[in-house]
């Protein structure tokens, strides 16, 4: 059982907990999904979809996602929506996680270059953290510099996990492009030779930010593409993933056979073989989103198109003109509805990659 590795069993575990529960991940060959959350009721409908399966869970913040959770009337020129929004986010799901009797990493995704004010704001409110309770306040961030030159990917990287090591703050990096369009971020129209990333980077990679502290994770390209594409459109070669992991193996002269903790963008649409083959070669982490936000759409459309006739005014529907609706518009009917189809669409991909009954 996954808990019997951790010193924290419930809740967002953080520093050595985290790195505990990616090297059991790869032992027992499973996966944990990161669910994007823009709200309370996302994150509560993939805590609760975590919970009923008995498996730990990975809650991430985009940029876009964050902004929306401190509210979208708020002005984000300066990152300052968006930092304020991921704070708020952590404290809440930092405070609801230990209901729910699982372990969480919490997480924030893609940050981009021109994004960085974004990181450095939610950093500091790791640091603010830290100085009072020992651990930050997320679990993990995101840095994403591979739309930049390699070097320069490599050496910023390595910067901020300086800055995050005396935390024991996990990052994840991202090397080769992944396609396809996301939170306002288009690569739909890169070279296809950009999402495949070659083992010397990876080695590179490990070399450097190894040499700083454990708590790393590569989002290594095999293809990867956001979105849900036609089947055919996307050419994934998880494969790729197994030679990665042999050649940093023999350049370090490792004992194991997955030296190096990797990450798969762009899950939604994947087959489970995929899935399969991708997590036998070291993924211990998969990202959902697409997926989730139709699942989560579906309970809402399905409801409003099956009560219209209950839901076009306050008072009066088929059961009588005087007959109120109140019981029909209230929000927390009809969100709940598309809170329980994203539920069962997480469930789907805990059984997928083997997360669930780890706990």
């Amino acid at each position: 059982m996954a808990t019997s590795v951790l010193s924290r069993k419930k809740g967002v575990i953080v520093g050595d907990d985290v790195l505990k529960l990616f090297n059991y991940a790869q032992e027992k060959k499973f996966a944990i999904p990161a669910i994007n959350v823009t709200s309370s009721s996302t994150a509560v409908a993939a805590l609760e979809a975590a919970r009923d399966k008995k498996a730990p869970i990975i809650l991430q913040m985009s940029q876009g996602g964050a902004a929306y959770f401190a509210g979208k009337g708020v002005a984000n020129g300066d990152q300052q929506a968006s930092i304020a929004g991921a704070v708020a986010g952590a404290h809440y799901i930092r405070s609801i996680a230990p209901a729910y009797g699982i372990p969480v990493i919490l997480h924030t995704d893609h940050c981009a270059k021109k994004l960085l004010p974004w990181l450095d704001g939610m950093m500091e409110a790791d640091e603010a953290y830290f100085k009072e309770h020992n651990e930050p306040l997320f679990s993990s961030h995101m840095i994403d510099l591979s739309e930049e030159e390699v070097d320069w990917n490599i050496q910023t990287t390595a910067k901020y996990l300086k800055r995050a090591a005396p935390m024991k703050q996990w990052l994840e990096m991202e090397i080769g492009i992944t396609g396809g369009e996301e939170d306002g971020v288009n690569n739909e129209d890169v070279d296809n030779n950009s999402l495949y990333t070659q083992p010397e980077d990876i080695y590179n990679i490990y070399h450097t930010l190894s040499a700083i502290s454990p708590y790393f994770s590569i989002a290594a390209g095999f293809g990867n593409v956001h979105g849900v594409y036609k089947p055919g459109n996307v050419k994934l070669h998880p494969e790729l993933l197994g030679k990665h992991q042999q050649y940093v193996k023999e350049k370090i002269n490792a004992k194991e056979d997955k030296p190096v903790f990797l990450v798969f963008h762009g899950g939604s649409g994947s087959s489970k073989q995929e899935f399969k083959d991708a997590i036998s070669y070291g993924v211990v982490k998969v990202n959902l989103d697409t997926d989730l936000q139709y699942a989560y759409l579906t309970g809402i459309r399905d409801y409003v198109l099956k009560k219209k006739d209950y839901l076009m005014t306050q008072v009066g529907n088929p059961d009588g003109e005087d007959k109120p609706n109140k019981r029909y518009f209230d929000p927390r009917v009809w969100v709940r509805e598309g809170e329980k189809t994203m539920t069962t669409r997480v469930q789907e991909g805990l059984e997928d990659f083997n997360t669930a009954g780890q706990l």
